[in-house]
């Protein structure tokens, strides 16, 4: 039950747990590539209805679903039984998560212990590949760069027709991650990836040792760092030669783009995935609410400020870059690359341009720590949180717990070593694409049937008046029962047309099994479950779910509802708007103002 979970100590501390949880490096990243990618300003304009139409009707079931069920996503299926699969699939796709996320905060702490040195390690050019790099040469100096150059040994190879890497690129794909040719060529462990992964579970094992009471404490300062430290860097970044160019690039619309339909694609995906939806955390994180916070406008403000948020760093990465552009002499189209050459090549190079550049480095690298470490802590949460919820008597002694945490991350540790290879680059890209794919989007959709359609809106926005004490505004009927279900299953049509093979065939076979792996659970736990009690008990919720509306002081009583707490047509003594909404004259004569049951709602509850 709710009462025997752990609360966040105020509010604020959830409202700051989601924000860390839902802003993450995709934000400040990903974003301002996209935008890049699909005609600058352009972009807004489907990401702002995607926005709209997709991620915060989302956002809001998923709150709102964990709240009043007051368990985490395995456990909270009381709702409908049939579709506990789905909590199974979303606690795997965020074990996954879990563990190759925690690879991206290695690179960023070996960044940021490299940078504690006086000279930057990735300034200056240690190969012959880029001995050339923002070089224009005549034949007769690239005769004499061959033989007498800063690296005091032949580069016989080198040629104008080849294309020079940047230091920071070489640093990045030669030092830090010592990268092989494929994912076919494994090689050798990175030994100090190796440490480096170990630190992070370390810390997250320390933060989440006493569960969600200590991770909202942590939360006031992995929350509002990041925001301190993008101030300070956009204020820097305006103020360098070329910033303004790289701004109005940003903002300039290229109206054409929204002709494309894999502008839109990637705008739905880019909202659905930012909010760290479909995974379990909002449902963990929320479940840990008091039964009767305002989480209609937490579902406004939260996804809002995660948006903002992406809209705002862009100033900061588009900036940089028009400095670097101004550099190198380039357009700004011409000087950045996505996925994680943005955060680990381009930007280290343009620090290193910096006055104080070490200063500047590892304040960066500090806050990518931050940025990665608040999404962490979630989700380890979330997994956590949902094997305690389903096992309650066997983790009910303290020791217990924590040698269940201590596992989580050891586990996590070690299932992560194939990713800290020579080959771990090509892997981890391939189980991202894979597993913040198809995976996700069909997990959302399903959430939809199993809650609008199968157990009813009109049940469900009954659940949230009993929370809040009036019930979902009509653009939540509108995007919950259509809208976004509609919008979900374009996306994943879309997708499948525009999917390529992969390359080799066994890394496709990969690719295919991840996702498999994740979606299994849904029909397995379906069949089994709808053959062990039969069809028709599986459109039915359990009586704890919906007598949870007796902890409600803006709760319904039992009118309008049949014996199983369903709404009903029936309207007895005067009007039930909307099927049992809305009725003030009942609520006020079920429950006292204290939520003190009077004695017809007492009669009522006895049925439960």
């Amino acid at each position: 039950m709710a009462e025997d979970r752990g609360q966040w100590g105020r509010q604020l501390e959830f409202i700051l747990t989601m924000i860390g949880y839902a802003v993450g490096l995709g934000n400040v990243w990903r974003f301002p590539y996209l935008c890049f990618k699909n005609g600058g300003g352009a972009f807004l304009i489907p990401y702002l209805i995607c926005l709209i139409l997709l991620g915060i009707p989302m956002f809001a079931l998923e709150c709102a679903f964990g709240q009043y069920g007051g368990k985490g996503p395995l456990t909270v299926w009381t709702i409908n039984p049939t579709f506990k699969g789905l909590g199974v699939s979303m606690v795997a796709a965020s074990c996954i998560v879990f563990v190759y996320y925690d690879i991206i905060i290695a690179w960023s702490l070996r960044y940021l212990v490299a940078s504690m040195t006086s000279t930057l390690p990735w300034i200056d050019c240690h190969d012959c590949s880029c001995l050339l790099y923002n070089k224009n040469v005549t034949e007769d100096e690239l005769e004499v760069l061959r033989y007498n150059n800063s690296l005091g040994y032949p580069c016989l190879n080198i040629s104008m027709d080849n294309s020079a890497s940047s230091p920071s690129e070489l640093y990045f794909n030669e030092e830090i991650l010592n990268k092989s040719e494929g994912i076919g060529t494994a090689g050798d462990i990175q030994w100090e990836l190796l440490v480096a992964n170990f630190v992070a579970y370390l810390v997250i094992f320390l933060v989440l040792l006493k569960g969600i009471q200590s991770l909202g404490k942590v939360v006031y300062f992995t929350a509002v760092f990041p925001y301190i430290l993008l101030t300070i860097l956009l204020v820097r970044s305006a103020m360098l030669e070329g910033a303004y160019d790289g701004i109005v690039f940003y903002l300039t619309p290229k109206w054409d783009r929204l002709t494309d339909a894999a502008v839109w694609s990637d705008a739905a995906v880019q909202i659905f995935f930012s909010l760290s939806a479909c995974m379990g955390g909002l449902i963990a994180m929320s479940s840990y609410n008091r039964f009767n916070n305002n989480i209609i406008r937490d579902a406004f403000m939260i996804p809002i400020i995660n948006c903002l948020t992406s809209f705002y760093a862009g100033f900061v990465v588009f900036s940089t870059l028009g400095n670097m552009a101004k550099i190198k002499d380039l357009p700004v189209g011409n000087v950045t690359q996505g996925g994680p050459g943005l955060a680990f090549v381009v930007y280290p190079e343009a620090i290193s341009s910096m006055p104080v550049s070490t200063l500047w480095a590892i304040l960066f690298f500090f806050m990518i720590c931050i940025l990665g470490f608040s999404t962490q802590f979630s989700a380890a949460e979330t997994i956590m949180t949902s094997i305690l919820d389903e096992f309650p008597a066997f983790f009910k002694r303290r020791p217990r717990q924590v040698l269940f945490r201590v596992s989580v991350c050891m586990l996590a540790f070690l299932l992560g070593i194939p990713m800290i290879t020579q080959g771990g680059f090509h892997l981890l890209n391939l189980v991202d694409e894979a597993v913040l794919g198809f995976p996700l989007l069909f997990i959302g959709l399903l959430e939809y049937v199993a809650i609008i359609h199968f157990y009813g809106y009109e049940n469900f926005a009954l659940d949230v008046k009993s929370m809040l004490g009036f019930s979902p505004f009509i653009y939540f009927r509108a995007t919950w029962t259509v809208i976004s279900p509609v919008l979900l299953t374009a996306v994943i049509v879309f997708k499948a047309y525009q999917m390529e093979d992969i390359a080799p065939a066994w890394s496709g076979l990969i690719y295919y099994l991840i996702v498999i792996f994740v979606l299994m659970w849904v029909p397995l736990w379906f069949f089994y479950y709808s053959c062990k009690r039969g069809l028709w008990e599986m459109m039915r919720p359990e009586k704890e779910w919906t007598s949870r509306r007796q902890l409600g002081n803006g709760g319904t009583g039992e009118a309008g509802l049949d014996e199983n707490g369903l709404a009903i047509d029936k309207k007895p003594n005067g009007d039930f708007s909307d099927r049992g909404h809305d009725n003030q004259s009942f609520q006020k004569d079920t429950y006292t103002n204290e939520g003190d049951y009077t004695k017809n709602g007492i009669e009522n509850a006895t049925k439960f």
